[in-house]
């Protein structure tokens, strides 16, 4: 699969920056606790809610 002369090209340094990158983003975003109370986005209100699909 991988070997040691991989790792030591610019294609394999760059591969693992990205591992690192994404495995930092995981954990800072993990950190985080959102909840819906917490998000100043739009509720709905009223006795009906439309639910539209955006593709």
């Amino acid at each position: 699969m991988y070997n040691a002369s991989f790792f030591r090209s610019k294609l394999g340094h760059a591969s693992l920056a990205s591992v690192a990158a994404m495995a930092l983003m995981i954990a800072f975003t993990g950190q985080m606790t959102l909840g819906v109370e917490d998000a100043h986005i739009a509720q709905p209100s009223g006795e009906t809610t439309m639910l539209v699909e955006l593709a």
